[in-house]
């Protein structure tokens, strides 16, 4: 019986125990699963972690680019290098235009003994103005906004530094505008000096002198600045700020005026000053009872053609850029002059029946100021018809028009400069049409062609000739005066006869 119960007890024992690890094996499964869903769940977590951090990383840099990029906003443009490059060699050339161009050409037509006096004259004008420009010139016509000045921010070119830039007629394109500053100094010294041949071999040096600052002050910087000064096309964002920003500007340019290179500015203003100081100043002693014939053609030649190589920086560089209108302003210099001077010959071939060295070079000098304002806005064979017809035109100005005027203009400074500058702002209006072959002018706001009107054009060309020819005038005939009450206009008649070089310089051209 014992034995029976003990082998009871041991296959119970034995049945249990695989229970027992049966039950073990099913408890001890999901307590070896929560570890690894723990170690899961804390993977996941460590790369949210990871993420977020990730994230936090991105948005500290997004935050540190930010800065960086209004950094870049801030910066001032960056002038073109290829449009640098052209100014600083337009400038040079239009330097040469007057000296030594301007002054050999006058300093031809002279008699012998007044060829230094007249050389004198141009270059310390040129010298003149140039400080004037740099004191108080610039900053009153290009200073800032009015219709007739600008303001004195920018007296002694204040505030003007190598990065200071100054617009151009594209939007975002710049130049320096310390080179802006030279060129235009150039125009306004070549200015001043064009009036000298009005009054030459007669006036006092000082009495030069001092009309000019104060022509230069009255006339010529509040005419550059009615004409050309505006804030430039990126000012026009959009067609809610037109008007605004057109009022900004000088009063010319409001009206819509076109003179790409000084047909107002230049040669009318210049031309008109001459003309009144011929008549106030008066005759010179023997006129029309002496031989006053030029001394030196050869000298006036040589005068006319760098006046000619010269222009191509005057007129093409007053694009401000090296592009296609640059381009299209240079042909027309080239072909204008050549049609003026072919003209002018030809005229006089078959008025006096002989062509002279002087009618070509007089009529090189008669296309070249023509074609001034339109340069930039006609076609090339509207420049073309304008040359033809400026050397016809200023042939008979200082012929039969001087006749008619009776004023003692020495070299023909109206006849010139002021009827062919007249004649050429007239017919841009005409010729920067469109439908003649012009590019008209743009809308500032689309920098697409805007709408053209010959007519329209034509009459704000001949309001803007009017107040050049008014404005010149007064201003021209105050400043005479002013001169002549402090020191005196004209050389006592024995210096006269004498010779300025002598009289005036203490010292002769020629030694023979």
């Amino acid at each position: 019986m014992k034995n029976l119960l003990r082998a009871i007890a041991l296959a119970l024992a034995l049945g249990i125990a695989p229970m027992g690890g049966a039950l073990a094996q099913d408890k001890g499964g999901p307590a070896a699963e929560a570890p690894k869903a723990e170690a899961k769940a804390e993977a996941k977590a460590d790369e949210k972690k990871d993420e977020a951090k990730a994230d936090a990383k991105a948005d500290a840099k997004a935050e540190a680019a930010k800065p960086e990029e209004k950094a870049e906003e801030a910066k001032p443009p960056v002038p073109n290098k290829g449009d640098t490059a052209w100014m600083t060699v337009a400038t040079l050339l239009v330097i040469l235009m007057t000296i030594p161009g301007l002054a050999l050409f006058y300093g031809g037509l002279v008699r012998s003994k007044n060829m230094l006096s007249v050389l004198m004259q141009v270059f310390v004008v040129f010298s003149l103005v140039v400080v004037l420009w740099a004191i108080y010139g610039y900053t009153l016509a290009f200073g800032g906004g009015g219709s007739f000045y600008g303001n004195f921010d920018k007296v002694f070119l204040k505030g003007i530094t190598i990065e200071s830039v100054a617009a151009t007629f594209s939007k975002g394109v710049y130049i320096p505008e310390l080179t802006f500053v030279a060129f235009q100094a150039t125009f306004a010294a070549i200015t001043c000096a064009l009036i000298v041949g009005a009054f030459a071999e007669r006036v006092k040096f000082s009495a030069v002198l001092l009309f000019t600052v104060l022509w230069f002050t009255f006339s010529y910087v509040p005419m550059a600045h009615m004409v050309w000064f505006w804030d430039g096309p990126d000012a026009f964002t959009s067609a809610d700020v037109v008007e605004k920003v057109t009022a900004n500007a000088g009063l010319l340019w409001q009206w819509g005026a076109l003179d790409f290179a000084g047909g107002t500015v230049v040669h009318i203003n210049a031309g008109v000053a001459g003309l009144v100081g011929a008549y106030v100043i008066g005759k010179r002693v023997g006129y029309g009872k002496e031989s006053m014939a030029p001394h030196s053609l050869t000298m006036t030649m040589i005068g006319a053609s760098l006046l000619w190589v010269g222009w191509f920086g005057f007129n093409a560089g007053s694009n401000l850029e090296a592009n296609g209108a640059a381009a299209l302003a240079f042909i027309n210099t080239l072909i204008a002059t050549a049609a003026a001077t072919l003209s002018w010959v030809l005229g006089e071939w078959m008025g006096k029946g002989k062509p002279s060295m002087l009618g070509a070079a007089s009529g090189a000098v008669a296309g070249l100021v023509a074609i001034t304002p339109a340069c930039g806005f006609v076609g090339p064979m509207g420049g073309l018809i304008i040359g033809l017809v400026a050397g016809v035109v200023c042939l008979w100005g200082v012929n039969g028009l001087k006749r008619m005027l009776g004023a003692d203009d020495s070299l023909d400074v109206f006849g010139v400069h002021g009827v062919g500058g007249i004649l050429g702002a007239i017919l841009t209006g005409v010729f920067a049409a469109p439908s003649l072959g012009g590019i008209g002018f743009p809308d500032w706001v689309t920098m697409q062609t805007a709408e053209y009107s010959i007519g329209g054009q034509v009459w704000t060309q001949i309001k803007a000739v009017v107040v050049a020819v008014v404005w010149s005038g007064i201003a021209a005939y105050i400043s005479y005066k002013l001169v002549d009450m402090i020191v005196g206009l004209r050389v006592a008649e024995d210096e006269e006869r004498e010779g300025l070089d002598i009289a005036s310089h203490g010292e002769s051209a020629y030694h023979h």
